[in-house]
């Protein structure tokens, strides 16, 4: 069974070249581009046909990828975004991980990256990028560099480990320890910090300087 994508973008050319890319990955299906967040609305209306992954871009007129993600966070969590753009600055890649992203990736990204992408946002639930992570670190990680709230060392080895591509299994593995004791830990972690998924996680961990850990 094929994962369905719905490409967002002013650009029609744009859009109809990352259709292209995308069609011959395999498990992989664009159902239609449209060209803003408006549309996007008006489609969902229309075909009720919801896809799994939204491509979106951040810069369009009428309703732009901010306001999009934040409407489909709100009406359509289930749904993973993508956020693509020729942007890089700290503020936009900020602004699109709060606003309900879940990964981030320029929009002259090479194709074999941007298959790569997918399949982690599908397989782990995010997606993003060492040069991602290096900007939010540099952006939010000096905010607070000690949690608010204490951790003991398993907890902070795991986070290390959460914020890598690795799956609770392999996390174990590194760890020594079964899958039931990795997902005791996630669950502590999502109940002390108020927290319900690893991309949470993730973006917590950034916040207060942990590292990946590989």
């Amino acid at each position: 069974m094929k994962h369905t994508i719905v490409i967002v973008d002013d650009h029609l050319l744009i859009a109809k070249a990352l259709a292209a890319i995308i069609e011959p990955f395999t498990g992989y299906q664009v159902l239609y581009e449209v060209e803003n967040g408006k549309a996007l609305q008006e489609k969902f209306r229309q075909q009720k046909n919801i896809p799994d992954i939204i491509l979106l871009d951040i810069s369009m007129p009428v309703m732009n990828g901010f306001e999009t993600a934040c409407w489909l966070k709100e009406n359509h969590p289930a749904v993973l975004i993508m956020a693509l753009s020729m942007q890089d600055d700290d503020e936009s890649l900020i602004r699109m991980i709060k606003s309900g992203a879940k990964g981030y990736l320029h929009k002259n990204v090479h194709p074999v990256e941007l298959l790569k992408a997918l399949d982690a946002l599908v397989k782990k639930g995010f997606h993003y990028p060492d040069w991602a992570a290096s900007r939010i670190l540099m952006s939010i990680g000096e905010e607070e560099k000690k949690p608010a709230i204490r951790l003991n060392d398993r907890e902070v080895e795991f986070l290390r480990y959460a914020c890598s591509e690795m799956t609770y299994r392999e996390i174990g593995e590194k760890m020594f320890v079964s899958p039931r004791t990795v997902e005791s830990y996630r669950d502590q972690l999502f109940e002390k910090l108020g927290l319900k998924t690893r991309v949470g996680l993730v973006l917590y961990a950034i916040k207060i300087g942990i590292t990946p850990k590989v």
